[in-house]
């Protein structure tokens, strides 16, 4: 039975969201992993629901889909600010928490420390004092921790060409990776 790799990020919002799931689970089983996007698998229904059953019922789903598997690759190109998306955090530290690998990966190149002076600028609070990181790391400090925790670091392009926050070549060198891991290979 393949071990499963649970795929997180902010793929959920995408407008296209089902059938970009669809070719990360491609991806994923050419390396002999099932990949789990948190998904419902019903669609729409939840929109009937009303707004607060709707969220736990996702939320339950998520927690359940978690639970069934072995590692979690998460979308960790920034999303929404700096930095990755809120969401995923959450999940990366869940797998943490349980020991379970944690695999990451980001679109793009430019550093924790670039994104936060950017974002600083941009929100008009650049020159306020605030202090920010200076690790030279792909993201804040705990998240390049949980990744490499696992003997890893956050994989990330390998050029200098820009990507989309949906592009799949820096996805598919994480699960190799992973794949790798689970089957007793090289960490």
């Amino acid at each position: 039975m393949p071990k499963v790799a649970y795929l997180a990020g902010p793929d959920v919002f995408f407008p296209n969201a089902r059938e970009h799931a669809a070719r990360k689970v491609e991806i994923c089983a050419k390396y002999r992993l099932r990949g789990l996007p948190p998904l419902s698998e019903e669609g729409g229904e939840l929109s009937a629901e009303p707004s607060f059953e709707a969220w736990r019922v996702i939320y339950d789903r998520n927690l359940a889909a978690m639970e069934a598997s072995d590692v979690i690759i998460a979308n960790l190109t920034p999303f929404g600010g700096a930095s990755a998306d809120a969401g995923t955090l959450i999940e990366v530290g869940w797998f943490l928490g349980r020991d379970k690998p944690v695999f990451g990966y980001s679109n793009t190149r430019a550093g924790f420390s670039e994104r936060m002076g950017d974002y600083l600028a941009l929100t008009g609070t650049a020159g306020q004092g605030f202090l920010v990181e200076s690790f030279s790391l792909p993201d804040n400090l705990m998240i390049a921790g949980a990744v490499w925790s696992g003997g890893y670091p956050i994989f990330l392009p390998q050029d200098d060409d820009r990507r989309g926050l949906d592009a799949l070549d820096v996805f598919e060198a994480c699960v190799k990776a992973a794949a790798e891991l689970l089957a007793g290979g090289p960490a």
